[in-house]
């Protein structure tokens, strides 16, 4: 869809509220960021920051030819100290926005443009008061990381970088990592009323995806497990066809090294399925600021990927039990009450 908001003139003090409902009217599942990304380089401009606008490469599997955006926006002549970052992009499908007096609905809300709202304000106000902040927002976080990975590659020099997810307003001690799999069986094609002269990829593929489900995976004291789940499973023709291709998508949420993780995979697969791993973003512990309420992210974030952007920490409004589904919602009180958390960590950080 198209924009057609407004854009807050320089005069005026931003609106987390009012931003946020801005950015959810533009529709930027991944792939398709461009638009927001145009937004707010017209915003930050606007508003006398100095914005970088870095392309991020369509990946083939996209089927997209749009132009999408990283966006950075710094202070003229200065190195920051503090970097904020979040995503533009959300998952689909796209929901409008709306409201009522204490909720704000829509998608992204939560996932992560009423956060991405509160970086701008908090960066406001700290500009304001003299300190040295930058604003980083990226590309395909819901799938790859793509902005993320290209953004590490031109470092601003920040000491730290604060990154934004829903984690309710707590500073996360640790985000799990997450390993992406794909699991092939091949067989032969044939009639099912004989199965003696064929051999079923779909039941290879169940037999492979049985003993997945039964690993014991591993565990850390203070975090907890790591998890996994077979989101997608495809194969066959019709229920008369002894299928000869099934594949399933397999995700595990690591609590520690991978490579335990991927032996366990292989072996459990063995004799029955080709194994590609297509994504492994590694487990990482965090830091904590004294005085404010933690939480364990089950989740992972671009963190690993901005590793050149400074010493990272995990803080945002919402909730991540609703982000991702038909629900998403944010309260109003919650993103005010954000955009003052993050000035106090930026200052105590920066102090």
């Amino acid at each position: 869809m198209r924009y057609s908001g407004s854009i807050m003139s320089d005069s005026a003090s931003i609106d987390p509220i009012q931003l946020t409902r801005e950015l959810v009217a533009i529709e930027s599942t991944t792939y398709h960021e461009g638009a927001v990304g145009e937004f707010l380089n017209r915003f930050l401009l606007e508003r006398g920051w100095v914005v970088e606008k870095t392309p991020v490469p369509q990946p083939p599997e996209s089927g997209s030819t749009d132009k999408r955006w990283n966006i950075y926006a710094g202070i003229f002549g200065q190195t920051p100290d503090l970097v904020f970052s979040t995503h533009l992009d959300t998952v689909p499908p796209y929901i409008p926005f709306r409201e009522d007096a204490e909720f704000m609905y829509g998608r992204g809300v939560s996932d992560a443009k009423g956060i991405l709202a509160a970086q701008v304000a908090a960066a406001e106000a700290l500009r304001a008061a003299g300190l040295r902040v930058g604003m980083l927002f990226v590309s395909g976080e819901e799938r790859d990381s793509a902005g993320a990975k290209v953004a590490n590659l031109s470092p601003k020099g920040s000491r730290f970088l604060i990154n934004g997810e829903p984690t309710d307003n707590r500073l996360a001690l640790a985000s799990k990592g997450a390993l992406r799999t794909v699991l092939r069986s091949s067989g032969k094609m044939a009639h099912s009323a004989y199965p003696e002269l064929g051999e079923s990829a779909v039941h290879n593929l169940v037999k492979a995806l049985g003993r997945l489900l039964a690993l014991e995976l591993p565990v850390t004291e203070d975090v907890g497990s790591s998890t996994l789940n077979i989101g997608q499973v495809q194969g066959g023709y019709a229920p008369n066809v002894i299928a000869d291709k099934a594949e399933a998508q397999v995700l595990v949420r690591l609590v520690g090294d991978s490579t335990p993780v991927r032996k366990a995979i292989v072996d459990a697969a063995a004799g029955l399925a080709e194994v590609e791993f297509t994504l492994d973003i590694p487990f990482v512990r965090l830091r904590a600021v004294e005085g404010l309420p933690t939480m364990i992210a089950k989740f992972t974030t671009d963190i690993p990927q901005l590793s050149n952007w400074g010493e990272p920490l995990l803080l945002g409004p919402g909730s991540i039990h609703v982000a991702h589904t038909p629900h998403e919602k944010l309260a109003k009180k919650e993103l005010l009450e954000a955009v003052e958390l993050y000035i106090k960590v930026a200052k105590h950080l920066l102090a």
